[in-house]
């Protein structure tokens, strides 16, 4: 129960922080940073950066955590299931070389990978649709 207490504790400092970051960006305005080349910026992009960090190194640590706490097997499908998905779009996806519109090019593979990511986000987020609407007509016929 401690480390719950730490880590909302940890939570709001770093929310406070964040809010506090950001006020400072809306309060010089978007000319004023323009005209400055970004200065001051690399100190609140560094500070974003640390804290991108401590919050992937707490997941991980709670990822892990409930692993070895948890049923091992039931992780397992989970990320098997994950990983079909992937699979099942990277074989569904179509990479073509491109070019955007400052002239770069984007190579097939690249394309592909992109691709990959929109379609494994859609049969995600039918799947997430399709067990709330699951759930809830359930929920409807049990009572």
């Amino acid at each position: 129960m401690a480390l719950h207490k730490i880590t909302k504790i940890i939570a709001l400092i770093l929310g406070v922080a964040g809010v506090i970051f950001w006020g400072m960006l809306v309060a010089k305005g978007d000319e004023a940073i323009r005209d400055s080349g970004g200065e001051g910026l690399d100190m609140i992009l560094y500070v974003a950066y640390l804290i991108f960090a401590i919050v992937c190194f707490a997941v991980l640590v709670f990822v892990v955590k409930g692993v070895f706490q948890g049923d091992i097997k039931k992780t397992l499908i989970s990320i098997g299931a994950v990983a079909l998905i992937v699979v099942i779009s990277y074989v569904l996806a179509e990479g073509t070389e491109s070019l955007t519109k400052d002239g770069e090019i984007v190579t097939a593979q690249t394309s592909k990978w992109i691709g990959t990511g929109l379609y494994a986000f859609y049969i995600m987020a039918i799947l997430a649709i399709a067990s709330m609407v699951f759930s809830g007509v359930k929920k409807l016929t049990t009572r």
